[in-house]
């Protein structure tokens, strides 16, 4: 699977990488996963996909792009808004904040 990649800088400049391209960690943006959790990553939208690792407690993350799938609800709220944080990784949105609510991201394609 490959996913193309567009990155939001603080200033809210955007710069797109494909799956091969280089993305400088200054144009990069990180969310932090809700307090007191340990998020499972998943290898893809939804719960019955496979843990492939668990993020620790004050973990932030990337979104590189978001994707419908299975509803969750968690601390942020309830969502069928999956985030991909990696290739072939995903979390629910609804353990991200994001300050907003809804897509804010490019849908990812497959």
């Amino acid at each position: 699977m490959a996913v193309d990649r567009i990155e939001e800088n603080e200033a809210g400049s955007v710069s797109e990488a494909g799956a091969t391209g280089e993305v400088t960690t200054a144009d990069l943006r990180y969310y932090s996963v809700a307090p007191g959790v340990r998020l499972n990553v998943r290898s893809g939208p939804g719960t019955g996909y496979t843990v492939v690792r668990v993020l620790a407690e004050g973990a932030k993350v990337p979104i590189f792009c978001q994707t419908p799938g299975s509803t969750v609800t968690g601390p942020y709220g309830t969502s069928s808004i999956w985030d991909n944080i990696d290739n072939g990784e995903f979390v629910s949105d609804t353990y991200v904040h994001t300050g907003r609510d809804g897509y804010f991201r490019p849908r990812c394609s497959f």
